[in-house]
């Protein structure tokens, strides 16, 4: 939303460093096939371990946790829950079993964040609805009372919202005017700074960013769970997104935080799979 309004994403001077993050994730995509199409049964492997990896962390990270002798038997038996906790953890197997079979069949839409969304809340009575009350992200900090961090879009404002930001992506990336990886990071910070759902955000958002990132062609998280690699530097996570939503609503923030961030976690996933693929290969 904010940060595709004007010219601001095409006219983006990319700092050095960022520049050198891109180059790295870029050199390492154009390596992945050498390593996705060898040793088939050590990759199913990887895949298997990423997926109960990404559906652990991604609702680790929001404070669902299952037990540990739960998870294999929900994310690759797709056994019956036997509570809400599990329950959520099933819905986001269901969101990726969807994203890796259809990922170029799906739109960034409207429509779909509510169906992601629909499929990771099943059974919680706003599962697929855009939220009904106003939010907050509070910030908890031990010892101190909670602060509130950044007020979110209003209700009324979270339709149009959620409109205007994935009709700018979309033509944004369909028109090449930056990167696609500078889009997606800009998308999913926008997304985060609307706050669209009541709950669930961060998991949508994870989802989204997964999504995006197979539609340009980066496969890393079929082998690597990013979402594990998000909740091994959560307290960075969090504080990049702090001081890239400072000014969002008036479109004065910096992405590059959040941008550096981003690149950063593909770039450690692209080194795990050549080093675990090179252990695959060995073995």
């Amino acid at each position: 939303m904010t940060s595709f309004r004007g010219n601001r994403l095409t006219d983006l001077a990319l700092p050095l460093g960022t520049v050198w993050l891109m180059t790295d994730v870029a050199e390492a995509r154009g390596r992945q096939d050498l390593y996705t199409r060898q040793a088939p049964q050590g990759l199913n492997f990887l895949r298997e371990t990423a997926l109960i990896q990404s559906v652990e962390s991604s609702n680790r990270i929001e404070g669902v946790i299952v037990a540990p002798d739960r998870l294999v038997p929900l994310v690759l038996k797709d056994a019956p829950p036997r509570d809400r906790s599990e329950e959520e953890i099933r819905g986001y197997r269901r969101a990726l079993d969807l994203i890796h079979a259809s990922a170029t069949d799906l739109e960034i839409t409207p429509d779909l964040l509510q169906r992601l969304h629909a499929v990771i809340q099943e059974g919680s009575g706003d599962a697929g609805q855009w939220k009904r009350v106003s939010n907050e992200i509070i910030e908890l900090r031990e010892g101190q009372p909670p602060v509130v961090r950044f007020r979110p879009v209003s209700v009324a404002e979270t339709p149009g919202a959620v409109d205007e930001l994935c009709l700018s992506y979309q033509y944004v990336v369909g028109q090449s005017l930056t990167p696609p990886l500078v889009a997606t990071a800009a998308l999913i910070l926008d997304f985060l700074c609307i706050h669209p759902f009541r709950d669930g955000n961060g998991r949508v958002s994870r989802l989204v960013t997964l999504l995006a990132l197979y539609q340009h062609g980066y496969e890393v998280g079929r082998y690597i769970g990013l979402e594990r690699l998000v909740e091994e530097s959560k307290a960075d996570y969090y504080e990049v997104l702090r001081r890239s939503s400072e000014g969002w609503h008036e479109g004065s923030h910096d992405i590059f935080p959040w941008l550096n961030y981003f690149l950063s976690i593909l770039k450690r996933a692209y080194r795990e799979l050549e080093e675990r693929a090179g252990q695959v290969e060995t073995a």
